[in-house]
């Protein structure tokens, strides 16, 4: 089998890193009124494992990169091969060093650095956008629309606030009114629409039903799936709504996806046990299972000062009945990054996936805002060993025998060399 060389190598690191410093994968809210209507802004859906296995295969059949050093490398010329080689040596030895770095935390504990739109899942959906209808000629006086959306994910009882605000170029609020508000199930892609009748909704400015202040030209509404029609409905739902401000109208939709019966929920008083194993900090949340099958649970920590310190996500088959699921806070990412204790677990999600399938998950109710707060720990009774894995060190050892490549071609060409690599690959 062809061996990649250092631009292949480059390739591996370069995707590992976009998968490392995004690990979890998202869909994102459609800019138009498309077909599909599926969004989620901030549960992750399955970590994935390095993308290495997956990566190399593809590459090791030609990478760019590899095929324009051909010419260098058949080079009779010992400058020009020592040249090569001392390039070759650099990115192998690049490569590296950034793979171990960026696999020293498991893909289950990491810093919340990483996965910045993780951080404050659940902050309304705040959008703005011009007022205005499908070929609509845009201009500097056309009126802008002001929306929010309280949450995208919704389960059971709750219910979602929804807000909209007109105001001219220079940010003065306008009349309005929702001459036209429906929610329904959207179309999605290859598949037939829906059969189920749309509901009409109002968007309000009277100071109840979720308006804050009345007549302030704030339009508001309070949406509860189970009480207007969509009870027995999994997955999204989209409210589509025609404004008019004076003469002008437009159209915009929100979207959401719901889940009217959880498959597991949480546990009251209690609900979280912490234990200090293995050089980590593990945090065990209690709950009830009703639907056995893979779980994907995500929490925030938070130092004492209240800075964003870790991600720490549970991604694992679960049996039905009493559980926990664990959420881990390695040893080396407090050592590495000395968090102030206590630390606080906060905004808790998740999802049980279902494959092959759509939807592909039904939502567990989330816990928002803080929900538990550790002991005090000195930092140095947490290990400060890297993660471990077979794949990462199969692939270390694969790396580091790049580099030793490298040293005895420049070797062979009688070429000084830097010193050698502080990693020393097993047997």
């Amino acid at each position: 089998m062809k061996r990649l060389g250092p631009w292949g190598l480059l390739a591996v690191l370069l995707l590992f890193a976009a998968f490392a410093g995004g690990g979890l994968w998202h869909l994102t809210r459609p800019d138009s009124a498309s077909a599909t209507a599926v969004i989620t802004r901030a549960t992750p859906l399955p970590t994935p494992s390095p993308p290495l296995r997956a990566t190399r295969g593809a590459l090791q059949a030609g990478v760019a990169g590899n095929d324009a050093m051909t010419e260098s490398e058949t080079s009779t010329d010992p400058a020009a091969q020592t040249a090569l080689w001392k390039k070759r040596l650099a990115r192998a030895e690049e490569v590296l060093a950034h793979y171990r770095s960026t696999t020293r935390y498991p893909h289950e504990s990491r810093s919340l650095d990483e996965h910045s739109d993780q951080s404050y899942p659940n902050r309304p959906v705040l959008e703005t956008k011009k007022l205005a209808k499908p070929g609509d000629k845009i201009t500097d006086q056309t009126v802008r629309l002001n929306t929010s959306q309280e949450r995208i994910f919704v389960v059971g009882k709750e219910s979602v606030l929804f807000t909209a605000t007109a105001v001219d170029q220079d940010g003065n609020v306008l009349p309005m009114i929702a001459s036209q508000a429906i929610a329904f199930d959207p179309p999605q892609q290859g598949q037939k629409p829906s059969k189920r009748p749309r509901v009409g909704v109002s968007f309000n400015d009277l100071g109840f039903a979720g308006d804050v202040a009345a007549n302030d030209g704030t339009l508001s509404l309070q949406f509860s799936p189970q009480k207007q029609g969509f009870a027995d409905h999994t997955g999204a739902i989209r409210i589509e709504v025609l404004f008019k401000v004076g003469e002008q109208t437009g159209f915009t939709f929100f979207d959401l996806y719901y889940t009217p019966l959880p498959p597991a929920e949480w546990a009251g008083e209690g609900m979280v046990r912490e234990a200090l194993e293995n050089g980590s900090l593990n945090l065990y949340l209690k709950a009830e299972v009703y639907r056995a099958g893979r779980y994907v649970i995500a929490g925030r920590i938070d130092d004492a000062r209240g800075k964003p310190f870790a991600l720490a996500v549970f991604n694992d088959e679960v049996k039905e009945g009493k559980t926990e699921f664990k959420l881990t806070i390695f040893g080396k990412l407090i050592r590495d990054k000395a968090p102030v204790f206590p630390l606080v677990l906060r905004d808790v999600d998740g999802f049980l996936l279902k494959a092959d399938t759509f939807p592909d998950r039904d939502l567990v109710p989330r816990r928002q805002d803080k929900i538990y707060t550790t002991k005090s720990y000195s930092v140095s009774v947490f290990s400060d060993a890297e993660w471990q894995s077979e794949e990462r060190e199969r692939h270390l050892r694969e790396f580091a025998n790049d580099v030793a490549i490298a040293r005895e071609r420049l070797d062979a060409l009688g070429a000084p060399t830097p010193a050698a690599t502080t990693f020393v690959p097993k047997k």
